[in-house]
């Protein structure tokens, strides 16, 4: 049990590093209209908006990252 919890703060950790990252790049290329709605999205439109341009922003591996840690927390959550 207790490894499931280190394991979920990881996890979180990781998906808000990941989604500050991005959402940088998101303001710096997308613009600030755009990096605004991943803000309001709660990182949704981030997410989506990062693999939508992640070979022109060179973020591939980052992006697999945090759907690896998305996937993560899915299947702890329903596990």
């Amino acid at each position: 049990m207790f490894a499931i919890a280190i394991l979920g703060y990881l996890t979180w950790f990781g998906t808000l590093a990941c989604f500050i990252l991005v959402l940088i790049k998101q303001f710096e290329s997308g613009g600030v209209f755009s990096g605004l709605i991943g803000i309001l999205t709660f990182g949704i439109w981030t997410f989506i908006w990062g693999w939508i341009n992640a070979k022109e922003e060179k973020i591939i591996s980052l992006m697999i990252l945090w759907t690896l840690f998305v996937v993560i927390r899915l299947f702890g959550i329903v596990w």
